[in-house]
């Protein structure tokens, strides 16, 4: 629960321009390790853009992120929602 409403959080403050933008920028270390090197500073780039990255973050509340996470050891990908059962 508390990671899913962080995430809500953060798409939420993104679109604002200049919060969002100080947002992205503070964030930018962990979307590129999240990422990779070259789709997380594009996904950085895009979302530090005031016009760009406020269209792309509102389209993304609704659609998902547009640059996926790279693969985990595992093969699947980190921003796939982990469901948690009351046994776990």
């Amino acid at each position: 629960m508390r990671a899913g409403g962080w995430g809500l959080v953060k798409r939420i403050i993104k679109p604002i321009p200049i919060i969002g933008s100080i947002f992205a920028v503070a964030l930018a270390g962990y979307e590129i390790k999240k990422k990779g090197l070259l789709p997380g500073a594009v996904h950085v780039g895009l979302d530090i853009t005031p016009v760009v990255g406020t269209a792309k973050n509102v389209i993304e509340i609704f659609t998902g992120d547009w640059i996926p996470d790279k693969p985990s050891a595992n093969g699947a990908a980190t921003n796939s929602p982990q469901l948690k059962t009351a046994g776990s």
